[in-house]
């Protein structure tokens, strides 16, 4: 078991900084681990991370010491995730991109280009008997919602959850880089459809999450095997003031669903550094994409290594303060990292899998039917489809997590379908986006409003025969 990376790195003074307080700073450096940082009341606090930066740290520096081993590890089928964390203005999209993600000179390179050239010269010295295949995914996470940055047109991606690979995003595109000119060129394509905006903060403020995703691909001919390493970049949206961004409208919207996915993001870490050893734990990964997204990176399935980033300015003293914290929190999340391998198939082995998903969804479906009528247990299953709880029979994904959907996400929706319905509203909107029109699909609509009181009745009684049945956790879910 090994703590996830942090580390912490102060920018130089802006020029708002500058104007404002002079090149006065709120950080005294005490070594490469460890400094003192004083609050706007002048109190000290002393915090100690894996390595600190200090303003004019070189980008070559952060990238061997934070990234380097990730990029190792994601060519030999370790997955791994680096994460920039802090306020708007922070540093975060200019350690990750530099000033330019195609033209820029080598020592201004920031983590992408380097993370780029690391995985070709790894498999260049590579001497394993394999195949590399690289593939490159560009996603943002925008007011809820993942869009493809390759593919403007897929603007609501499912994130899916498979055996081998983890939490996937169904239907991304995924572009086939062979050298770090091409991956370059395609990582300044998708950049360019990003979503920024400007602030008081920040001239060209990032409005979403950016997750740049590398699969690595090796397959041995010689006993066919595939194994698999996922490495993740991903340069979040920064905090917001509003009384100091001046956010307002679309920019004050954006603002808000930025501040609750990190505000989910921090929960996600207290729940995960708070719990007590042997006693069960909800982790609320799914109260966000961000999280959901994240959740192999923050449960421990990979190397993870979050770099922090902060003004040095007592201008933003309490924000830097809020991301050290947050940073000093994420230390001490254990991850326990494996190899991605799958053996080659045959076709009885994918028929058994088959087999085994389609037990499992009547399983859980025969559960239903011993407290309620055919025709509701078939309205469920049908929601439940729409709701992303079931998925297509040939693929392993989220089996074990259907029967927690059912308990939370698709209770809590059929009661607003329910009451929305009585009041004779045109369309019921899911917590994933979905909206049911009245007439797509129609006996949806139809069944609902013939066994509109009965099944209010029938809800009622199921929360508390799902409250029971996730007490004793049924064997029922086991593949």
């Amino acid at each position: 078991m090994s703590s996830m990376k942090v580390c912490v790195l102060f920018r130089p003074l802006n020029s708002k900084e500058l104007s404002e307080f002079g090149d006065a700073v709120s950080v005294q450096g005490i070594n490469s681990d460890s400094f003192i940082i004083k609050d706007e009341k002048e109190q000290e606090f002393e915090f100690t991370f894996d390595r600190v930066f200090y303003q004019g740290s070189e980008q070559a520096d952060i990238y061997e010491f934070l990234a380097l081993p990730i990029v190792q590890g994601a060519v030999d089928a370790i997955n791994g995730t680096i994460i920039t964390y802090g306020q708007t203005g922070a540093g975060k999209t200019y350690s990750m991109e530099g000033p330019s993600i195609v033209d820029c000179e080598n020592k201004k390179k920031g983590l992408l280009q380097r993370v780029v050239d690391g995985l070709f010269d790894a498999i260049v010295n590579s001497e394993k008997p394999s195949k590399y295949t690289i593939k490159l995914s560009m996603v943002e996470i925008y007011m809820e919602k993942v869009r493809d940055l390759f593919d403007l047109s897929k603007d609501n991606i499912q994130i899916k959850e498979s055996k081998v690979h983890g939490i996937i995003l169904n239907g991304a595109t995924e572009v086939a880089i062979s050298n770090s000119t091409e991956a370059l060129q395609s990582l300044s394509s998708g950049i360019a459809n990003r979503a920024v905006g400007e602030t008081q903060m920040n001239m060209s403020s990032s409005r979403s999450h950016c997750l740049y995703i590398f699969t690595v691909q090796q397959d041995f001919a010689k006993d066919k095997r595939t194994k698999f390493g996922k490495l993740i970049l991903a340069d979040l949206a920064g905090s917001e003031k509003v009384e100091k961004t001046g956010a307002e409208g679309k920019i004050l919207e954006e603002a808000k669903t930025i501040n609750q996915s990190l505000t989910a993001l921090g929960k996600v870490i207290n729940a995960m550094t708070s719990c007590t050893p042997g006693k069960p734990t909800h982790i609320p990964y799914r109260d966000s994409k961000l999280t959901r997204i994240l959740q192999d990176a923050l449960g421990g399935c990979s190397q993870t290594a979050l770099l922090c980033c902060c003004s040095p300015s007592p201008f933003n003293s309490s924000e830097s303060l809020s991301t050290l914290r947050f940073g000093a929190r994420a230390k001490h999340i254990k991850a326990s990292v494996h190899v991605s391998c799958k053996e080659d198939l045959d076709c009885n082995k994918a028929i058994a899998v088959y087999t085994n998903v389609d037990e499992s969804r009547e399983r859980i479906l025969g559960k239903l039917r011993e407290t309620m009528t055919a025709e509701d247990v078939q309205l469920l299953e049908k929601l439940f489809v729409l709701e992303g709880i079931f998925f297509d029979p040939n693929s392993v994904d989220e089996i074990e997590a259907a029967y927690e959907d059912v308990t939370s996400r698709t209770i809590s929706s059929l009661h607003k379908a329910v009451e929305e319905l009585s009041t004779g509203v045109e369309k019921v909107s899911f917590p994933n986006g979905i909206e049911l029109h009245f007439d797509v699909p129609w006996w949806i609509i139809s069944q609902m409003k013939r066994e509109n009181a009965a099944l209010k009745a029938r809800l009622k009684a199921s929360e508390e025969f799902y409250r029971r049945q996730l007490e004793i956790r049924p064997l029922c879910l086991i593949l």
